[in-house]
């Protein structure tokens, strides 16, 4: 992972960043699109390793025309840009490894459980972020991602439960978290040579390859029985991924990996809100007040004088 620092540099140039508002709008599309992935899930009729598989290949095509319009705008061939470099290889095996421990923590402990010790990956980034892609941590942005951790334990906190045979589930959450931390500075490093597109199409081929030898280990099908769960799996692969990992790629382009790993906390707001209004999961006036301290700690951590 040291070795992220000094990647090298061999595809595209670093692209000039976006002004702070268009950046953080992609970052915030892209949390509300990844938000909605359980929805879909709910609605995909095919096992959770099948769905994240899904997710993951289903989006390629669309990954791909976008990759294309990025080449031909800057004058470049495709496949010039469709470089596979160590930060991005690591980056789609990272994200495989989040899907697969997030379906694996679902599995063994409560989907409470599992959504906030998923959670804590904005605190991996903050601790290696200055050690391995060289960008220390502001005091803004420490005090911005407590106020978004208390805020979380009060939207998602309130039904946390502590058993013996939930502990493989809840550890299973913390490893997700991790995963989804390095993929975050994966990400980041990966952006300052490729574009976003390309970015997102190279890594989510390595993603949708891990979890398809996942898919033929655990036997799960791979189709769904009607065509609910086709619409489920299209709109995983168009909305959550393309949408979510796509404007996340784009948004780290110009945004620190720790000021933008907490998506992490917007995207469980999302899912809280998109339950409430699909589901009918009424939210509490404790879970407000945790979806407001989200909002003010992304606030104050957002960058200064930019």
């Amino acid at each position: 992972m040291s070795s992220l620092k000094n990647a090298q540099k061999d595809t595209l140039p670093a692209k000039a960043n976006l002004a702070f508002p268009l950046a953080f709008s992609a970052l915030f599309v892209g949390a509300v699109a990844m938000g909605s992935s359980p929805v879909f899930v709910r609605y995909a009729e095919v096992g959770p390793f099948a769905s994240a598989f899904w997710r993951a290949s289903l989006a390629l095509p669309l990954l791909l025309l976008w990759a294309y319009f990025e080449a031909r705008q800057s004058n470049q061939r495709l496949r010039d840009t469709l470089k596979l470099n160590r930060s991005i290889l690591l980056g789609g095996i990272f994200f495989a490894g989040d899907l697969f421990f997030w379906h694996l923590s679902i599995l063994n402990t409560t989907i409470t459980n599992a959504t906030l010790l998923s959670c804590l990956a904005p605190v991996w980034v903050a601790l290696f972020s200055g050690l391995f892609i060289g960008e220390p941590v502001g005091k803004a942005t420490l005090q911005g991602l407590v106020i978004c951790l208390v805020g979380t334990v009060l939207l998602i906190g309130s039904t946390y439960s502590i058993a013996p045979e939930q502990l493989w589930g809840d550890i299973y959450g913390i490893i997700t978290s991790m995963f989804f931390g390095l993929y975050f500075l994966c990400v980041r490093v990966g952006r300052r040579t490729h574009s976003a597109g390309a970015l997102t199409f190279i890594s989510t081929c390595v993603t949708a390859a891990v979890l398809f030898v996942v898919v033929l280990i655990s036997g799960q099908s791979l189709i769904p029985a009607t065509m609910t769960g086709v619409m489920a799996l299209l709109a995983l692969g168009f909305i959550s991924h393309s949408g979510g990992q796509g404007l996340l790629s784009v948004a780290l382009g110009s945004l620190s990996a720790t000021f933008s790993s907490l998506v992490i906390f917007v995207e469980a707001l999302a899912a809280a809100l998109l339950g409430w209004l699909v589901f009918d999961e009424h939210l509490t006036i404790v879970q407000f007040a945790g979806a407001l301290l989200i909002l003010l700690g992304i606030w104050i951590a957002r960058p200064k004088g930019r």
